[in-house]
């Protein structure tokens, strides 16, 4: 297999952190799982109290070749774009913010088509990490499934497929 710069950069380090900039200078790195961690607390409080882990999943989505370059793209994008958001109005990346400061940006970002678009994809993985088997990471225990009352289909999968 032969590693063109494309490659090397989607496979390393770049692939896996986010740098904020504000104005020309750099702000802060953080790296997407560490930002999508907190907001799916935020959209979903419940879920670690369940037992539902979401950040086992994501990570299988970004590095799952099923999931199009575009849209893993698009959810680092919106992972900057949030932060940047908190450092335009707070001075802080969306990670440092107060639970009060994090419900007020996401109110206003979702008032924008990036970041309408960004919470509802973010949703749809926190949706599919909580009702997925437990094998892919996200329901653990069943968690998801034993909340809405629901048995898995059978046969059920042994190893994750992604």
């Amino acid at each position: 297999m032969t590693f063109s710069r494309r490659n090397f950069l989607k496979a390393g380090f770049l692939s896996s952190a986010v740098f904020i900039m504000n104005g020309c200078s750099l702000f802060g790195v953080t790296t997407p799982l560490q930002t999508l961690s907190l907001l799916h607390k935020d959209l979903f409080p419940y879920a670690q109290e369940l037992g539902i882990q979401t950040a086992p999943y994501m990570q299988i989505i970004f590095h799952q070749s099923r999931i199009s370059d575009a849209d893993k793209t698009f959810l680092k994008n919106g992972v900057k774009w949030l932060n940047e958001a908190g450092i335009k109005k707070y001075k802080q990346e969306y990670i440092k913010l107060s639970s009060k400061q994090r419900e007020a940006l996401l109110e206003r970002v979702t008032q924008t088509e990036w970041g309408d678009s960004f919470v509802y994809d973010v949703m749809n993985y926190m949706f599919e990490a909580m009702l997925g088997d437990p094998v892919y990471g996200g329901n653990n225990k069943e968690a998801g499934w034993q909340w809405l009352d629901f048995e898995g289909g059978q046969p059920r999968p042994q190893k994750a497929y992604m």
